[in-house]
């Protein structure tokens, strides 16, 4: 064997190697560019904001099994690639609920946005407009409908409605979002009360927050989150005229457990748009939906924030695909952080998905470029997997490419359980 050759080293090709990146001075830019993905967003934004309101973002409901098992189903998944297909290019536009959108998944209805971060709704108005996709304002949005048309005037902006205790409130919400262009109406039915964040009990979060020796001492390394708190508008909620107390106790003061059928009859008569029924949990409630004709349905057990152990929409999601799948759009939401986990969705048949904790995570790094940030690694996740599965556009996404791996199996099927 010969000596390896050794040589000093040439100053010509050690200055070649010595290539120095110049150095980023703005530091949202550059903590936002080292976020690679959304879970690097999740990390920036508990660093940047209070323990109290980024666990109301970050948490769910009693022991937090709903929101693990939801994003463990996507983790769960084989993807089945094609080989020899041309994919130098790939369209990633859909259309759903009547409109187009740039990319397959739009961002989802959120509460109390602005506690999170001061721009709020704005900033993700302001974003959904720039990326081509739909913007959802929450009834319990801290920015107007009217103020959101205004941040996205050209674009798609959906409305989520909560059924109040005071039904003149609901009503009155449903006429200002069609009288400002919003096209598609979510009715949301998991809410009838509230579920048990124990996050906020155990930090005592309340709306707006309360200064306390623990807020305090929490603010101390984030004196920009109260900075903006304090300096900008109070918030103003569009449909709650009074706050102070918890989440759960807002939301049980203003939702009414009695909401059924005749409610949806009521919204279906006053409202002009499409009409799509959000917090749907099984194939019966499904096809009964399906035969009422409304637009879409969208299975979600609302982020895990309520009935905890409820079903994991993934895994719902073949079956009601198979059932309805014909008869009216399915839209799924819960647990997604990867813009694979978006093509495994409409590759078992969803029509769209919804992003809400990936959204807020972006908001609280860094405001509307956070936002901004969410919607790009989202969508170079969703450009990559398709390549990598050799797909040039959704439509060209079947069951054959996914396959749901088995984690959590029933010992007995329900309906199969006779009582003695």
């Amino acid at each position: 064997m010969s000596a390896i050759r050794r040589q000093l080293p040439n100053p010509v090709e050690l200055l070649e190697l010595m290539q120095f990146k110049k150095p980023d001075l703005n530091g949202k830019r550059r903590r936002l560019s080292s976020a690679l993905t959304i879970e690097d967003l999740q990390r920036i934004a508990k660093r940047r904001t209070p323990a109290a309101a980024f666990d109301y973002t970050d948490g769910a409901a009693d022991g937090e099994i709903s929101l693990a098992r939801a994003r463990q189903a996507f983790e769960d998944v084989e993807f089945h690639p094609s080989i020899l297909r041309d994919v130098s290019t790939v369209d990633t536009s859909t259309t759903v609920f009547g409109g187009p959108s740039a990319l397959p998944f739009g961002i989802a209805p959120t509460g109390f946005t602005r506690l999170m971060q001061t721009e709020g709704e704005i900033a993700g108005a302001g974003a959904a407009a720039a990326a081509g996709i739909p913007f959802t304002l929450s009834t319990l949005g801290t920015t107007s409908i009217e103020d959101v048309k205004a941040a996205n005037p050209h674009g798609r902006n959906w409305f989520q409605l909560y059924v109040m205790r005071q039904r003149e409130i609901s009503y009155a919400l449903v006429e200002r979002a069609a009288k400002a262009g919003f096209d598609t109406l979510f009715f949301t039915v998991d809410t009838p009360v509230a579920g048990a964040r124990l996050r906020d009990k155990r930090n005592g979060f309340s709306i707006p927050p309360q200064l306390s020796v623990g807020t305090i001492l929490d603010a101390l390394p984030r004196p920009w989150w109260w900075y903006d708190f304090l300096t900008t508008p109070k918030l103003e909620f569009a449909s709650l005229s009074a706050t102070g107390g918890t989440v759960g106790e807002l939301l049980d003061s203003a939702m009414d457990p009695s909401i059924s059928f005749d409610d949806l009859a009521e919204i279906r008569a006053l409202w002009p748009g499409k009409l799509v029924v959000k917090g749907v949990q099984n194939v019966e409630d499904s096809r009964r939906l399906a035969d009422l004709g409304v637009d879409g349905i969208v299975l979600s057990n609302h982020g895990g924030r309520q009935l905890d152990r409820a079903p994991v929409p993934f895994h719902l999601l073949p079956d009601v695909v198979r059932e309805v799948g014909r008869d009216t759009e399915i839209t799924i939401d819960t647990g997604i952080m990867n813009g694979a986990d978006i093509v495994a969705a409409i590759a078992l048949g969803a029509k769209f998905t919804l992003i809400g904790r990936a959204y807020l995570y972006g908001l609280m790094a860094g405001g509307r470029a956070g936002v901004d940030r969410t919607i790009e690694i989202l969508a170079e996740q969703v450009v990559r997997t398709m390549k990598l599965l050799q797909v040039s556009e959704l439509a060209e996404l079947t069951p054959a490419h996914v396959t749901q791996l088995q984690r959590l199996t029933p010992r007995a099927d329900a309906a199969s359980i006779v009582s003695v």
